[in-house]
């Protein structure tokens, strides 16, 4: 069993009011992992669930910081697996017991409802919604708008480093009278090409050159700054090979076989280069051995392995170099 379907069986066997104590603690992403998993666990024996219950205990009893500065030590662990922004309002709604505010409840709702929230508004408002939200939401949202208003939204995003903070909180007011919830924003730093280009990562083939297309036709710089710092699966192949190693230990097998179905042959070769031969012959069978594969699996297949890939680069586990920049 994976790690969220053992969390799913032990929380299914709380009681529903401690199940719903330990899911408060958690943000809008993993209680919808957690959420899923419990609906599809199901036929779990009993000696498996005393096998998950066993483990969770031996997890429990080893040494730990609980108990003893317990507040700097979740601050410490969040700041360093979410980095300080990331990490800013999970913290004050862990420790500080504070509530949602406006725009962070939009992280808890379905792309399309946010594009029906926001259809009418002004880019502007637009782009500050999608810099609250995580990449790959916001990424779901802007395939619910037209494609003139994308690329609109977009350019407005990448050009966004700031905002006045009366500003932010007459928005926020309005979202978090709309939500019943209220909490004034702490900072005022959002947006910017980084947030632009990784929104793009997680756009649709074709979606993400279009829009970079119609951004080029107002800014052309502007489009070249947020193409460089995007990363798709073939860039892969610019990877050195220490890296490229380190992510593999990180993949399965199945998704990476998936995944390079429709890879560039280069990428196979400098993927299969950097394992052992017999797991790259294994690789290679399993591939072969696959009957066809629906485009959007090897596409759904890579984006997962390109999140993991950012997800190592931004907790330094890795670094993805652009390509204009020199090292000496």
């Amino acid at each position: 069993m994976t790690g969220v379907q053992r969390a799913a069986v032990v929380l299914l066997s709380l009681g529903e009011a401690q199940a719903a104590e330990v899911l408060k603690h958690m943000g809008a992403k993993e209680v919808q992992k957690l959420g899923m998993a419990m609906a599809s666990v199901g036929g779990v024996s009993r000696t498996t669930v005393g096998a998950v219950f066993d483990e969770f205990v031996e997890t429990l009893a080893q040494p730990s910081a609980l108990g003893a500065g317990a507040d700097e030590y979740i601050r410490a662990v969040l700041t360093q697996a979410l980095g300080e922004e990331r990490a800013g309002s999970l913290i004050d709604r862990i420790l500080a017991g504070r509530n949602t505010s406006g725009l962070d409840t939009l992280k808890w709702m379905e792309p399309r409802a946010i594009s029906e929230l926001v259809r009418n508004e002004h880019p502007q408002i637009i782009a500050i919604v999608m810099a609250h939200l995580d990449e790959d939401q916001a990424a779901e949202v802007l395939k619910c708008l037209t494609a003139r208003v994308r690329a609109e939204v977009l350019l407005r995003l990448a050009t966004l480093d700031g905002i006045p903070p009366n500003a932010l909180n007459e928005l926020n007011d309005v979202m978090a009278r709309q939500f019943a919830g209220s909490q004034n924003i702490k900072s005022s730093s959002i947006g910017g090409v980084r947030v632009a280009a990784n929104i793009l990562n997680f756009m649709d083939s074709g979606q993400d050159e279009t829009i970079l297309e119609n951004i080029g036709q107002i800014d052309e710089a502007l489009s070249v700054q947020i193409r460089e710092l995007m990363f798709v699966f073939d860039n892969l192949v610019d990877l050195d090979d220490r890296t490229i190693q380190t992510v593999l230990r990180e993949i399965s097998p199945d998704k990476l076989a998936l995944a390079l179905r429709g890879a560039d042959q280069k990428v196979r070769a400098k993927i299969t280069t950097n394992m052992s031969q017999r797991a790259a012959e294994i690789l290679i069978e399993d591939m072969e051995a696959r009957g066809p594969v629906r485009l959007a699996e090897v596409e759904a297949a890579q984006k997962e392995i390109l999140a993991e890939v950012r997800k190592m680069a931004d907790s330094g586990t890795i670094q993805l170099s652009a390509k204009t920049e020199a090292f000496v």
